[in-house]
């Protein structure tokens, strides 16, 4: 129903949990090279990779190769320096959320390639840097899931 888009994750954890996420809600995860991490690393094993078999990933080359197989979707880049809040969207099913990595988050062109409305932030308390990934990434999904009447659950 949604595809989420990691962009050269970094943290094995992270990705495992997000995995664990997707695998739950019927969300597609696109995982964007390079990883900072091998697949198999013993630590996203333990944080989700137990989902890996419940879950539907796709690894891409480049954010560009992504962005052509997901041709014709809605992208919707989360970032602190979105302007739009998450919540004021109204999402559709066929939707995908792109996320940068942790330490650096989606570079600047990136972000400007979107329309403004689709550059969107998750509101925090003023003087907070970020959410971790893994949080951001449930957050956004179960959103745009409840939208749907959370179609396919139980």
């Amino acid at each position: 129903m949604f595809d989420l888009i990691l962009y050269q994750p970094e943290i094995p954890p992270n990705t495992g949990n997000i995995i664990r996420v997707c695998a739950n809600t019927g969300t597609t995860l696109h995982l964007v090279h390079p990883l900072g991490f091998e697949l198999d690393d013993r630590r996203m094993r333990r944080a989700g990779l137990d989902y890996h078999e419940f879950a539907a990933i796709t690894q891409h080359d480049t954010l560009e190769d992504c962005l052509t197989a997901l041709k014709g979707r809605r992208i919707f880049a989360l970032s602190t320096r979105g302007k739009r809040n998450y919540s004021d969207v109204i999402y559709r099913a066929g939707d995908a959320f792109l996320f940068g990595p942790e330490t650096r988050g989606l570079p600047q062109e990136t972000l400007d390639a979107l329309p403004a409305d689709q550059r969107l932030r998750i509101p925090m308390r003023p003087d907070n840097r970020s959410l971790n990934l893994s949080n951001s990434a449930a957050i956004v999904i179960y959103e745009a899931w409840r939208q749907q009447d959370f179609i396919g659950g139980q």
